[in-house]
């Protein structure tokens, strides 16, 4: 049987003091990797640090960091990673507030792309040295279904996504020759806090009870639910691993059929 072996390797996850970021850091210390989680509450951050397997005597990290401030972010990031050697990184953070298309002006457009945009595309120019030296990478962008069905009442993650996306496309092209795979993960709806928020913000904008919309959700996901945390770690975990040197340049949806756009 093969198995994912991640050992020696070591891992960067943004955005995972909760949900699918630290589904996905979980999955690749299972795996063997050295992981360093990336969040702005310390407090999350330690107590899901512990949960981290060290099976194979890896000694996990952490960074404060707060991706909602761009200057701050680069300069952080900058002088951690300095000389340290990454070979995976998996792109993730919150996402901008929900809105309609008349209600977000380009204020709120630009701090979606500070957020979203160029903390990707600053961490992986930190890190892409690097792994293009050791002829090992894997950068892999945790993104939306959105990028090919745009969700009601979030332009600002629709527009942003898309952008990260073309960006990662275009990337891929460029260091697939240095043993570096560049894909991005179409995500769908998965039993997570942020679901949760994102269910109450509609409710209260559509007069619907949170509960009633989660069900409704569920109902129309051809799988017949939610997704589970873990199983996204398992596509990410899949993804970083030598076993998916040729998957390149990818928009991997994972959404349990729901998607109708091809």
């Amino acid at each position: 049987m093969i198995q994912i072996d991640l050992s020696g390797k070591r891992a960067v996850v943004g955005g995972s003091s909760r949900g699918l970021g630290l589904a996905s850091a979980q999955q690749l210390a299972s795996a063997g990797a050295e992981v360093i989680m990336m969040a702005r509450n310390e407090e999350k951050l330690q107590r899901a640090i512990q949960t981290l397997s060290t099976h194979a005597g890896q000694k996990h990290r952490y960074l404060l960091v707060d991706y909602a401030n761009p200057q701050e972010f680069e300069a952080r990031v900058k002088e951690y990673f300095s000389g340290l050697e990454i070979h995976i990184l998996v792109n993730n953070t919150n996402g901008p507030a929900p809105g309609t298309v008349m209600e977000k002006g380009v204020a709120d457009f630009q701090q979606a792309f500070d957020l979203l945009f160029k903390s990707y595309v600053t961490l992986t120019q930190v890190l892409l040295p690097g792994m293009v030296k050791s002829g090992y990478g894997r950068v892999i962008n945790v993104s939306s279904s959105s990028v090919k069905e745009p969700i009601p009442n979030l332009v600002l993650s629709n527009s942003i996504r898309s952008a990260v996306s073309s960006w990662a496309k275009s990337l891929s092209r460029e260091v697939a020759g240095a043993g570096v795979t560049v894909n991005t993960i179409l995500t769908g709806s998965f039993d997570t806090e942020r679901i949760k928020e994102v269910i109450a913000g509609q409710a209260e904008r559509v007069g619907k009870a949170p509960e009633q919309l989660l069900e409704e959700k569920r109902q129309a996901i051809p799988a017949g639910r939610l997704g589970k945390p873990e199983e996204y770690g398992f596509l990410v975990t899949f993804l970083a691993s030598p076993l998916a040197a040729y998957i390149n340049g990818t928009s991997i949806p994972i959404d349990g059929g729901n998607m109708t756009a091809v």
